[in-house]
């Protein structure tokens, strides 16, 4: 028997843990939590977006309300998720068996891996274009090249993801503070120039809002897949306040500051206009390098809850398919924004509801729970939560798609449960007494 839970042991390390609980001596405290968790929001995709904001709104007060208000969003969202992860030590996919049933938490699996997929493959192609445009590179080596090493970091495990984001983030501040503090130096005027810029076509406060929080949504939802490492709850709070009230609002200000200085959205292009391509570039891979490998780790754990593959082989498989479309997923950018933004936000929303509401914050362990097959009361909320959000307004106070997504689940999951699985709920609040 001793062999045999040795053996077992063995292989949950192997695969990183990835549909059980992580044990107390693979865990992490707050200075390696917040190091990953920096290192996933440290995108420059964010930065990107960052510029556009900055391109349709005013530097101040608009731009830093939508920036605070979308990243605060982003953050007490992911701290929910977080704490449930930190608590469980289980993964987005394995909480989801809890809420969405065996079965059917391989839908949103399913589509929580195809969008972490999809990021690792602009991620690529931003890796390789701005090398291509200012070194002339050719885009297919580098490509090619950058998919290999950013898979096989990856297919070691959150351990050469952890040493990556240590190396990587406070060189990724520098290059931040730098472009920052230039942008203001070589405006006349600096700063107070800077904030008086009026923007050619402007954005409204709720598409703003919208751009912030899609822009993430997808990270924040896949926090217990990072979190879950964390030593204590608080930690893994913490680890996600850090990564995305501060690190995502840190690139957003990076890119929308360099964006209105330079009129320039692309954060290559604005580096290298600042005169810091070739720091740039370097700081940029690495930029790139760490929130890449967190979302092919992430999508390799939503895979292989569908599948039940190694995760490693899994990890080969969705690098090859991520880099062969970097190109595509680079051209349709905004388009991937929008869509992450209907259906991501109410697979967290159905696992807060389930979690925090039925459950009171207390999921026996996955070995011994008997799991539903599909629960229905999740898949109404999550199919409901979408129209709510597809029909959201373009203006006022409900315009927040994201937001009113992740609502509508949270509310609707519990009073759908109850009327389907009357007797079941009835025995969950006797256990839970």
């Amino acid at each position: 028997m001793s062999q045999r839970n040795d053996d077992e042991n063995y292989a949950d390390a192997h695969d990183d843990y990835a549909l059980t609980p992580v044990p107390e001596n693979a865990r992490r405290g707050l200075v390696g939590m917040s190091a990953v968790m920096l290192g996933f929001t440290f995108f420059a995709a964010s930065m990107w977006t960052g510029g556009t904001l900055g391109q349709g709104l005013q530097l101040w007060p608009d731009l830093f309300l939508v920036i605070l208000g979308g990243n605060v969003i982003l953050g007490v969202y992911g701290s929910l998720l977080g704490y449930a992860a930190a608590k469980t030590s289980l993964s987005t996919h394995v909480l989801s068996r809890y809420a969405f049933g065996v079965f059917g938490s391989k839908l949103p699996s399913f589509m929580l891996a195809l969008t972490q997929i999809g990021w690792f493959g602009v991620g690529v192609a931003m890796f390789a274009y701005p090398i291509n445009k200012f070194l002339g590179i050719d885009n297919l080596p580098l490509i090619i090249g950058g998919g290999i090493v950013m898979t096989y970091t990856v297919m070691v495990g959150f351990k050469a993801i952890e040493w990556l984001s240590i190396v990587a983030v406070p060189a990724i501040l520098i290059l931040g503070v730098t472009s920052v503090t230039k942008a203001i130096t070589d405006t006349d005027g600096g700063l107070s120039t800077l904030v008086q810029v009026q923007p050619v076509e402007t954005i409204t406060f709720a598409v703003g809002i919208s751009l912030a929080v899609g822009s993430f949504i997808s990270g924040a939802t896949l926090t217990p897949d990072f979190v879950r490492f964390a030593k204590t709850k608080r930690v893994g709070v913490w680890a996600t306040i850090i990564g995305f009230t501060f690190g995502n609002s840190l690139m957003f200000i990076f890119g929308a500051v360099g964006a209105t200085a330079t009129g320039l959205s692309d954060i290559s292009e604005v580096l290298a206009a600042q005169g810091l391509l070739g720091a740039g570039i370097a700081l940029l891979v690495l930029n790139i390098w760490t929130t890449n490998d967190n979302a092919l780790y992430a999508s390799s754990l939503g895979l292989r809850n569908i599948t039940g593959l190694k995760r490693v082989h899994l990890v080969l498989a969705a690098g090859v398919v991520g880099t062969v479309l970097s190109e595509f997923l680079y051209n349709n950018f905004v388009g991937w924004l929008v869509f992450l933004s209907v259906s991501l936000p109410p697979i967290g929303g159905v696992i807060i509801g389930d979690f925090y509401l039925r459950c009171k914050t207390e999921y026996p362990s996955p070995k011994t729970h008997k799991f539903k097959e599909i629960n229905w009361a999740a898949m109404l909320a999550w199919g409901l939560a979408i129209g709510v959000s597809v029909m959201s307004p373009s203006d006022g106070v409900f315009s927040i798609a994201p937001l009113n997504a992740i609502i509508t689940a949270v509310v609707i999951y519990v009073p759908a449960y109850k009327v389907i699985y009357a007797k079941d709920y009835d025995q969950t609040k006797q256990t839970l007494a």
